[in-house]
């Protein structure tokens, strides 16, 4: 639970569906059980939140960086966050990547660390509970899985790198592509600031989400607030001959 929640890539929902099993058969107790997937989550997810709240959006591109989709990663998160707000971190753990960029942004927030607490070990208890359930419920096909998967030895595991091997390798490829195209389009921050002073004022746009806004309230001078979904719109109402320059989180 702890090395899952720190973001690394472990089977933890397959191990609680296997301590399921094991509190069928007696081997294991729920308190226990409950208590360590309690503490085992806030572990993982308190030092996200304090790094968060100390170095707000900078921890969440750095954590975007390393997740399977990062040119998504913050918006996605930033769009579930502020539809429902805090109590979107109970079911974090059920939302592919939100789990790990969720206490971060909590912290970038300025959640309060009560509330954070409250409503993540709600959560780990919400996450454990279906596939402890499960397990329980179906322990007797638990272990004939278990068996199955011993007599297979390493032709299992050899199967299952593959097939994850070659999804981030085509999205890896589709990264590559993207950030080359993006690079013969981009301007620097001096190349921009040299523009501005010079003139003809190119059109800038900040489509970063309210969240970010909130977060950061800088912003370039003469920039226009538009949403990312309502860009195509506004593009093709300026001038064909005015340069247009977009910024994001």
């Amino acid at each position: 639970m702890l090395l899952a929640q720190l973001g690394l890539p472990l089977p933890a929902m397959p191990m609680l569906i296997v301590a399921g099993a094991l509190i069928a058969e007696g081997t294991v107790h729920v308190a226990p059980l409950a208590l360590i997937v309690i503490v085992g989550s806030l572990m993982g997810d308190v030092p996200w939140y304090l790094a968060g709240r100390r170095y707000g959006y900078r921890v969440l591109r750095t954590v975007c960086r390393i997740s399977v989709e990062p040119d998504t990663c913050v918006k996605q998160t930033e769009n579930i966050f502020s539809r429902w707000g805090p109590a979107s971190l109970v079911v974090a753990k059920y939302i592919p990547g939100f789990s790990t960029v969720a206490p971060p942004l909590a912290g970038t927030m300025r959640l309060r660390l009560r509330t954070f607490l409250l409503y993540s070990a709600g959560a780990a208890l919400l996450w454990a509970l279906v596939p402890v359930l499960a397990g329980f419920l179906f322990h007797r096909q638990v272990d004939w899985v278990l068996e199955n998967l011993e007599t297979m030895g390493t032709g299992a595991i050899i199967v299952i790198g593959a097939v994850v091997l070659t999804y981030v390798a085509v999205k890896a490829v589709e990264r590559y592509l993207l950030i080359r195209f993006l690079r013969m389009v981009r301007i620097t921050v001096p190349d921009l600031r040299h523009v501005l002073d010079s003139g003809p004022l190119p059109v800038i746009l900040d489509v970063r989400s309210p969240l970010a806004r909130e977060a950061e309230p800088r912003r370039i001078p003469g920039a226009m607030i538009v949403p990312l979904d309502d860009v195509d719109a506004i593009v093709q109402s300026i001038p064909a001959d005015r340069d247009i320059v977009v910024y994001c989180s």
